[in-house]
């Protein structure tokens, strides 16, 4: 599945994508370089939270609203977060939630294009 194919099939049904499906787009189409990330007061070393840091750069580079990018996270969103809100767990996915696409910020450039 190409990128537009993938950002086309999440608009049309997002409740049905897979955080799986996501890391394999992305895996199939960009190199990645970890690299440490803040997500609100959330500090992520390099190589800490790799899917969460592939997500939130995929879906900056693709210009993705901040309802989009938290379906790329597929049940671990749509399930875990949404339907448990008093739960610790998914901390970059629940902090994002709170402080949107202003309170990440990389700290290098972790996809790069194949």
């Amino acid at each position: 599945m190409d990128t537009s194919q993938f950002i086309t099939a999440l608009k049309q049904d997002p409740k049905a994508n897979e955080f799986s499906r996501t890391i394999e787009v992305i895996d199939d189409h960009y190199k990645f370089t970890p690299s440490a990330f803040t997500n609100g007061d959330l500090n992520n070393t390099t190589g800490e939270n790799t899917g969460s840091c592939k997500i939130f750069a995929f879906a900056k580079l693709q210009g993705l609203s901040e309802y989009f990018t938290l379906a790329c996270f597929g049940k671990y969103y749509f399930e875990d977060v949404l339907e448990n809100p008093d739960e610790d767990n998914h901390r970059n996915i629940r902090n994002f939630t709170k402080t949107g696409w202003n309170g990440i910020q990389f700290k290098g450039n972790p996809l790069e294009e194949k």
